[in-house]
């Protein structure tokens, strides 16, 4: 089993990478000072919308239409054709996603050449540019580009999906609900996935014999003590 200290001690190494296709990453970022980068409803579903409909160079109009509807119904209104545009020319694949108040964690993989820088860039310059307009701000928005890490063993990612997806028990009214977070992909490993095509559970699910065993898994897991350790800095 991999355990917590061997998570940390695994982070403090592995700094400096050199990104590869078909290689799975760790990507974490949080607000500048700690700042809380999403203040409402429809900030936690603008970012998700980055991250679920940027995996490729696709350009979606009338995103605050997509945002409202989620708001609405949870769900994007966005056409099957669209979808499968996306699927076809991904830069990354989706493995899982936690959203938090100041910061986030994605778990993806390099499908082509730089395509993690790509994807990235347009989340963050994107949202960056919606917070500052919709709250009259300026400036950074994040602490620099984003923290990477490389996961090398399939004990490594299913372990640290666990971490992920644990994180937000500490929030009031969440402890002990996770799997009904509604910015986390812990649902989407327990059940039905609500972003089929665009997020894929089953790379690490399918390691598995059962969603029980995931959730068993998640519920041992000290994730927030790995959280704390990756955004003290």
């Amino acid at each position: 089993m991999f355990d917590n200290f061997g998570l940390k001690a695994y982070y403090v190494v592995m700094r400096l990478i050199k990104i590869c296709e078909g290689e799975y990453y760790h990507i974490y970022n949080r607000g500048v000072d700690k700042k809380d980068t999403f203040l409402d409803k429809r900030d936690y579903a603008r970012f998700l919308f980055c991250v679920l409909f940027f995996q490729s160079p696709v350009t979606i109009n009338n995103v605050s239409y997509h945002i409202g509807n989620f708001i609405k119904h949870s769900v994007f209104d966005n056409s099957e054709r669209t979808r499968q545009e996306i699927i076809k020319s991904k830069y990354i694949e989706l493995v899982s996603f936690m959203l938090m108040p100041n910061h986030f964690h994605l778990i993806v993989k390099e499908k082509v050449e730089g395509g993690i820088s790509q994807y990235m860039q347009r989340i963050q310059n994107s949202y960056t540019k919606y917070f500052n307009t919709k709250y009259k701000k300026s400036g950074h928005l994040f602490q620099g580009p984003y923290q990477i890490v490389h996961i090398e063993t399939d004990e490594q990612l299913i372990y640290l999906s666990s971490y992920i997806h644990r994180n937000c028990r500490v929030l009031k009214g969440w402890k002990n609900k996770e799997e009904r977070y509604p910015w986390s992909s812990y649902a989407d490993f327990l059940g039905f996935n609500r972003f089929e095509g665009l997020l894929h559970p089953e790379i690490i699910t399918s390691e598995l014999n059962n969603p029980k065993e995931y959730k068993d898994i998640v519920e041992d897991s000290g994730a927030k003590d790995l959280d704390q350790e990756l955004l003290i800095e």
